[in-house]
């Protein structure tokens, strides 16, 4: 009778043990199942940008273009000068896959002009943002440092500014050809020297307003996103230079451009309209030559 008594027993106990191990192999399974879970939101990570290289920044601008924004570049006669000239000199990188620039420097007669062609393949490195995100935010902290005027529908009464609040109404009865750095807020020579001659600088012939369509501003039709930053800058009490700054993005590459002049007359101010338009000219052909 013991023994029969014992053997219910033992049958129990293996019953119970197998239990155990039905529930244990119950939470292994629900862990390996939240591990599929997991592997699904790897493989839904966000997609890379379209464009996995760059081109070769120096070769990137022809000479035709070249002699149009560096025209000192047919006044040199020394041949081999002339094509030092043309190529250009590359920006300093690391990583000719990720960032790329080259920088051109030509005296003329009239000025001396400076420019710079800079891109930059973007790359996220998390998963959950996308490269065209991560250059769409980079292009956002550019924008926002360039700090561009409010737009405005119209301008105020003949006289005054454009109504950006920074521009052309400070800098009229200075005269001053540096006061604001923006676009109108640097009087031609001419105007210049009226305003300086008279006694009375609110009497002076006040400098005529920057047409809206010059002020620093974004841009249409040029790659996913573009600004354009126009500004004016003396160096000394004499050259007065200005620099205009084209910046687009398309996919994950972000494209500057940054074209500057420096007149040798004293008093002149370079063309805002003139050196925008040479700008977002190389800036359109440098979109259209990208390649994904």
């Amino acid at each position: 009778m013991q023994r029969r008594a014992y053997v219910p027993g033992v049958a129990a106990l293996l019953a119970a043990l197998l239990a155990g191990c039905t529930g244990g192999s119950g939470d292994t399974g629900t862990a390996d199942d939240a591990n599929p879970g997991d592997s699904g939101t790897a493989t839904a990570a966000a997609q890379p940008g379209k464009y996995r290289t760059l081109p070769e920044p120096c070769g990137a601008v022809g000479h035709d273009t070249l002699d149009s924004l560096l025209p000192g570049i047919r006044q040199i006669t020394d041949e081999e000068q002339r094509e030092k000239a043309y190529a250009g000199e590359a920006t300093l990188t690391y990583d000719t896959d990720r960032k790329v620039g080259c920088r051109w420097t030509v005296e003329s007669t009239e000025a001396t002009d400076h420019l710079l062609v800079d891109l930059e393949r973007v790359v996220s490195y998390d998963n959950a943002v996308s490269d065209d995100s991560q250059a769409e935010q980079l292009f956002a902290t550019k924008q926002e440092a360039a700090d561009l005027p409010e737009p405005t529908g119209s301008e105020t009464e003949s006289g005054t500014g454009s109504g950006t609040g920074s521009g052309t109404a400070s800098a009229t009865p200075s005269g001053s050809g540096t006061a604001s750095g923006r676009p109108g807020s640097a009087p031609s020579s001419s105007a210049s020297a009226s305003a300086s001659s008279s006694a009375d600088a609110s009497a002076s012939p006040s400098v005529s307003a920057t047409p809206p369509d010059l002020e620093p501003r974004t841009l249409d039709g040029l790659g996913d996103e573009a600004f354009l930053d126009d500004e004016v800058s003396s160096s000394g009490s004499t050259a007065v230079q200005r620099t205009v700054t084209v910046v687009f993005r398309t996919s994950n590459v972000i494209v500057t451009v940054q074209y500057e002049e420096q007149p040798a007359t004293v008093g002149v101010v370079p063309d805002s309209k003139t050196l925008q338009d040479r700008a977002q000219k190389l800036a359109s052909r440098l979109a259209g030559s990208l390649s994904g």
